[in-house]
């Protein structure tokens, strides 16, 4: 089965937006105003990214460690917790 979205796809999408945008924005004699709206747009995609974007985890070297068990053929008894 072919991943359609992965972790990085809103890179690709967000992209997509600026590029709308500065054709939009930007096509006709832009003025002060237009490069603004550009930039808020932009600005605005570059902070949901830093907001959103996988970030290495403590728990990352756990994860590492289950999957070297269940690749070693071992039985592993695997419990999910919330914090919540």
């Amino acid at each position: 089965m072919i991943i359609v979205f992965t972790q990085y796809s809103y890179i690709f999408i967000a992209a997509g937006f600026a590029l709308i945008a500065a054709m939009i924005l930007l096509s006709n004699k832009p003025r002060w105003n237009d490069y603004l709206a550009f930039t808020v747009i932009v600005g605005g995609l570059v902070v949901a990214w830093v907001a959103m974007h996988p970030r290495q985890t403590a728990l990352m070297d756990d994860a590492k460690a289950v999957q070297a068990m269940i690749g070693a053929g071992k039985p592993v008894l695997l419990e999910f917790q919330s914090p919540y």
